[in-house]
């Protein structure tokens, strides 16, 4: 039995790696304090709380309930046409109109909601939940995760080591053995940010979250790899792709899509583990581990090359593509004029509005369509040249049917999937696979509440026009919309990529606006939800209190209720607990993004997390360790004064 917990986990931890991290740790005055502080817990008989206990005597949160009086409904315009895709970047945004919610801040503010009533019973405001108390965040954390909490977040102010972790692993796994290599990262960063290795190991840790009012959202860490092989060399083992024009030939081995059959399992297992251990709960899905990453980008840009073609076809840049402008530049592209023109008018122009619509027009320029469109084109263009061979037409159609498997897998078993985003090279085909998926399971006379969520970056410029687009789409084809919300993980590489290529940087050139492009995002949904009574649905999967807090600002003022399905709030595991627990504890719905697997699975995965997000983690570590400490020492002075 371990009678010092608190100093057993740092002594293993700084057995291993004392050298390289004990001067650093040393060197600050509030880890001395608080390694002193555990030493003194550590050392005494801690009756520890129950969590039902910390969850019934936590003071209750003050009535501060925020408003958004700067926001008028009549000032918003709404998406009403669809907005063009030849826009400018400084363009992108929901409305020129739109103002930014007002400060919260620690002011309060009141409103009258009189009158105001949610399914006939009248609406109570939610006060704004308090953020900072350490007894709510971390009171159900033993001594042993409190001091492992600490040691983590110390060594994440250390960006070096952030940003090496994969080659200082590697070093010690060759110095000092994998095994115990694995051990020290199991008892220390894989223990904070991952529940467990299998659906037994991760129960626990699930229970312990809905306990406290928090569901699960259970994300297995497989990722693919998968290469393509150009020089017709290993032909024999995979599948020859010939595009057409005269292009390289491709090979897809069978190789890679072994794996991604073999990830198909994965996931089923992943669904399962959420139906038993997380019944009200997520899966989360990265299509890069169901498909070719490069029969991915080729699908992106046959579907890019698309959009590009119908910018073309706006004349006049007015944003708006008029029936003479089309049939004008489709008999400059496209030598059967004569036979189609006017079947495609009335398609894509129904109503004879003399306005081209895109999401009609995206329907005929499928990637399985285009070989037959482009079979037309009167020269070899960027589309033609993006057009994807027979052969890619079914590996991409092998990718549809894994996601379907998946899909049908978790409308029958009762959970919900999560389609990751990735980067944007992939991007464009996993929001034409997840816009598949979610037509289907997502239909309105088929579910009640959305089965499939797709996720959207609100770090690229372009997310305000994609995110009004699809959810007129939902409209049209009578499904329930549903997205994830995120800022964004791919920063630095989608930048470098933009740099490399000479392309614009897709990337909003700073952080405010990221800022205010997640909150208008968050606004013109919970907005149209309200004001279409549609049932639609948004994850709020932020870090950002602040955004928090204007979410629930904009529910009061919309007349959304805690418990309503419309708003789901997440965050990642071991990161933001005073978020998700405060959140929980007030009603409202709250996630945890649970990553598990076999260690060397899932630590590769979560150093790029960390490295892809080390902006994040340096901004919000001081915080994490000023809530550490003062539960330390809520802790100490419970001790010496005996209550």
């Amino acid at each position: 039995m371990i009678r010092k917990p608190g100093i057993n986990i740092f002594r293993r931890t700084l057995a291993s790696y004392g050298p390289y991290i004990a001067p650093a740790l040393y060197s600050s005055s509030s880890f001395r304090s608080i390694y002193s502080s555990l030493q003194r817990i550590s050392c005494r008989e801690y009756a520890t709380k129950s969590d039902a206990d910390i969850a019934d005597n936590t003071s209750q949160p003050t009535n501060y309930v925020p408003t958004s009086s700067a926001l008028k409904s009549n000032n918003l315009t709404f998406f009403n046409p669809l907005p063009s895709l030849a826009k400018s970047a400084n363009a992108s945004r929901f409305s020129s109109t739109l103002p930014l919610h007002e400060t919260t801040g620690n002011i309060p503010h009141t409103f009258n909601q009189s009158g105001k009533t949610v399914g006939g019973v009248p609406f109570t405001p939610h006060a704004i939940p308090d953020f900072n108390d350490p007894e709510s965040t971390h009171g159900s954390k033993s001594v042993i995760e409190l001091a492992r909490a600490i040691l983590i977040y110390q060594l994440c102010r250390f960006h070096p080591i952030v940003d090496n972790a994969e080659s200082l692993m590697n070093l010690s796994s060759t110095v000092f053995g994998s095994t115990l290599t694995d051990l020290v990262m199991k008892t220390t960063f894989f223990k904070h940010f991952c529940a467990g290795e299998d659906e037994k190991s991760i129960e626990p840790a699930i229970k312990k979250l809905r306990r406290h009012g928090i569901g699960g959202i259970l994300d297995y860490a497989a990722e693919n790899e998968g290469e393509i092989s150009t020089d017709g060399i290993g032909y024999k083992e995979g599948v020859i792709s010939q595009p057409p024009y005269n292009q390289p030939a491709r090979v897809y081995d069978y190789k890679s899509e072994h794996q991604c059959d073999q990830h198909v399992e994965t996931f089923l297992k992943c669904i399962h583990a959420v139906k038993n251990v997380s019944p009200e709960g997520f899966a989360a899905v990265k299509v890069t581990a169901l498909g070719n990453p490069l029969l991915l980008e080729r699908m992106s840009n046959a579907i890019t090359e698309a959009k590009h073609l119908y910018a073309k076809f706006d004349l006049n840049k007015d944003g708006v593509v008029t029936r003479d402008e089309f049939a004008k530049c489709y008999r400059t592209f496209f030598n059967d004029g004569d036979e189609k023109l006017d079947s495609l008018l009335d398609t894509l122009d129904p109503n004879k509005s003399d306005k081209v619509d895109y999401i009609e027009w995206s329907k005929i320029l499928a990637p399985s369509d285009l070989p037959q469109v482009t079979a037309s084109c009167r020269a070899v263009g960027p589309l033609a040249l993006a057009t994807p061979s027979e052969e890619e037409i079914k590996l991409m159609d092998a990718m549809r049917q894994r996601l379907h498997a998946l899909a049908e897998e978790a409308s029958l078993s009762g959970v919900r999937l999560l389609i990751d985003a990735e980067h944007l090279k992939f991007q464009p085909a996993i929001d034409n696979l997840t816009l598949d998926l979610q037509q289907k399971y997502n239909a309105i006379d088929r579910t009640e509440i959305p089965v499939i969520f797709n996720t959207h970056q609100c770090y690229l410029k372009d997310v305000p026009e994609r995110l009004m687009i699809d959810v007129e789409r939902s409209r049209r084809n009578s499904y329930h919309f549903a997205t994830k919300l995120v800022r964004g993980a791919y920063m630095n590489f989608e930048q470098e990529r933009a740099a490399d290529m000479n392309y614009p940087d897709p990337i909003h050139e700073t952080i405010e606006n990221t800022h205010a492009c997640y909150d208008e995002a968050v606004e013109y949904l919970l907005r149209y939800r309200v004001e279409n009574n549609l049932n639609l649905e948004v994850m709020c999967a932020t870090h950002n209190k602040r955004s928090i807090e204007k979410a629930i600002g904009l529910m009061n003022e919309l007349g959304i209720s805690a418990s309503d399905s419309t708003v789901h709030f997440a965050q990642l595991y071991g990161m933001s607990d005073n978020l998700t627990y405060t959140l929980g504890k007030n009603g409202f719905r709250a996630y945890k993004y649970v990553p598990y697997g076999l260690v060397r699975e899932v630590m590769p995965y979560l150093m790029r997390r960390a490295q892809e997000n080390s902006g994040m983690m340096g901004d919000n570590t001081s915080k994490e360790l000023d809530l550490l400490h003062r539960e330390v020492k809520r802790r100490v002075l419970c001790i010496q004064y005996g209550t």
